[in-house]
């Protein structure tokens, strides 16, 4: 099993000192607050909020997934050069349909050379 790295785990102090390194590698999940049970929802994941990450032969974000617990709704695999070998944050719009009364989504993501990087979980609420 990969180590995962997850942005709350990390100290304050390490925070501000490594934020660009923690902030290119971490997913953050996107969506609205709520849902409607069996109606198509937009999530979005983007890889890094502020800074954005390498896109080399060697360094690169290979997968994104979407987790709802323990669950993978989906996921949107990569090859070096998608991003034109140019810096950029990795973007996925995944599109569920809910068929129960909260969802728990988790983003991952894995860098080729920094590992395995969690999101924060997000709770949507679903409604009839």
């Amino acid at each position: 099993m990969p180590k995962i790295n997850r942005y709350q785990d990390i100290s304050q102090i390490d925070r501000e000192a490594k934020k660009d390194y923690i902030d290119r590698h971490s997913p953050f999940v996107h969506c609205e607050d709520t849902a409607k049970k069996g109606e198509k929802f937009k999530v979005k994941v983007k890889v890094g909020n502020e800074y954005s990450h390498p896109d080399d032969f060697d360094h690169y974000i290979a997968y994104v997934q979407l987790w709802n617990g323990e669950t993978l709704l989906g996921q949107a695999t990569f090859t070096p050069g998608t991003l034109g070998n140019q810096k950029d944050h990795v973007e996925v719009d995944f599109y569920i349909v809910p068929t129960s009364n909260k969802l728990k989504l988790t983003a991952m993501a894995y860098c080729t050379k920094h590992g395995l990087w969690e999101s924060e979980v997000k709770e949507v609420t679903i409604s009839e």
